[in-house]
């Protein structure tokens, strides 16, 4: 049941990350400067954004499986516009369909792990699935930029857009939102106030909150790298060709796959260790950041970049510790709620950082060491916040456990 949702997730990263290995034929087809460009990533992560929160309750009103249909009937629909569309407004329109889809995928991921697996094994089987997701941002990488320029535009979209198909397939045949027996209640409330208490709740919790500044300063380098400003940077800034540039991008996703495995062994196994792995990454990323900006001279060493790269990898499953702070600070009937504004946060700051890149590269006539260090501000906002609140979640997750053990102790024979 798991491998079916997941591959809708895999389908979904394929098509939300196919513009970053297309952003300079974009750019050419559709005539457009660099704000312009950056535009279709921040409408698509706007849009997936402000997806989130409605998505959490549909899937803990409807289940995984209808969310999970509609979202497929939605990106797939998307990435067939995109092939086809003539103009830079019908493509933009199909990005914001696409980025409707990809919104109800992950969170729905999220809650069929755990209606399927203990709890105990959450942070494990969150990477896994982040994990799958990065797959497919290599088959993006690898297959998607390969089929771009060997048959065209046009037929590398749409082919691609053949997968959603698959999947929409199996997640209508197979797909089960749970295990037999074991039914959720159903829910008493239904319209406005219990949407409002739903969302009120969960976001009165500190971990979700602090789950979602780790989510934000987390992910947005990586995400930036991938979706759109990666190639054009170490093509254009670093003077690398698109082959070896799309190594690189490859680097990432191979790095992240591996970091991944190793996050959610430690984070499974001490919890403790949550906090550490998220600050431990931002600094990592910060420093390499700043080493390749100011490194002296025309272009930064390839050696330098590998390294870039290889860190990059760290930023996808340290984001997956947000929703480890979120998840035992929510009960069940809130898991998607919770979920989705814990999943807002680095896509909002991926579709700021996106946008400044390009309004600053325009500005500056592209200067990519001025346009890149606005990472630096979001990373000291995003750390800001995880201070202020780290002490409040500890302390509530702490009494959680008490009373949860206080229960078990009192539970009749």
């Amino acid at each position: 049941m798991w491998s079916i949702g997941v591959a809708v997730y895999f389908v979904a990263v394929i098509f939300r990350t196919s513009l970053g290995v297309a952003g300079l034929d974009a750019a050419d087809r559709f005539h457009v400067n660099a704000s312009a460009l950056s535009t279709f990533s921040i409408l698509q992560l706007l849009v997936y954004a402000g997806m989130q929160i409605p998505v959490g309750l549909l899937v803990d009103r409807l289940g995984t499986k209808k969310v999970l249909s509609i979202g497929a009937v939605l990106f797939t629909a998307g990435q067939l516009g995109f092939a086809f569309s003539p103009s830079y407004g019908t493509a933009l329109a199909s990005r914001a369909l696409l980025g409707c889809g990809d919104a109800m995928t992950f969170i729905s991921v999220l809650r069929l792990g755990t209606r399927w697996f203990p709890a105990r094994r959450g942070p494990m089987v969150a990477q896994l699935a982040g994990l799958v997701g990065m797959a497919g941002n290599l088959v993006s990488t690898l297959v998607l930029a390969r089929l771009l320029h060997g048959i065209g535009w046009t037929p590398a979209f749409a082919g691609s857009a053949l997968a959603g198909a698959v999947v929409l397939v199996l997640t209508l045949l197979f797909l089960k939102d749970h295990p037999e027996g074991q039914e959720p209640e159903p829910s008493a409330h239904q319209g406005a106030a219990y949407v409002r208490r739903q969302i009120a709740a969960a976001w009165r919790e500190p971990g979700t909150r602090l789950g979602l500044w780790v989510h934000f300063t987390t992910q947005f380098p990586a995400m930036v790298f991938l979706l759109l400003w990666g190639l054009p940077f170490l093509v254009e800034a670093q003077g690398l060709s698109r082959a070896t540039a799309g190594e690189l991008l490859t680097l990432v996703v191979l790095s992240n796959m591996v970091i991944g495995l190793v996050y959610g062994q430690i984070v499974a196994r001490h919890h403790a260790a949550r906090l550490p792995l998220a600050l431990g990454t931002v600094g990592a990323t910060a420093l390499l950041w700043a080493v390749t900006l100011a490194y002296p001279g025309d272009h930064a060493p390839v050696w330098l970049l590998l390294v870039l790269c290889t860190v990059l990898g760290a930023c996808g499953p340290a984001s997956m510790i947000g929703f480890d702070f979120a998840r035992p600070a929510n009960p069940p009937e809130r898991q998607g709620t919770a979920s989705g504004i814990t999943n807002m946060g680095g896509f909002i700051a991926s579709m700021t950082t996106l946008f400044a890149i390009g309004v600053l590269l325009d500005a500056t006539g592209d200067d990519y060491t001025v346009a890149f260090s606005a990472v630096f501000l979001l990373q000291a906002l995003g750390v800001s916040q995880i201070l202020r609140l780290r002490g409040r979640a500890a302390r509530r997750e702490r009494e959680r456990l008490v009373a949860s053990r206080v229960e078990t102790v009192h539970v009749p024979a």
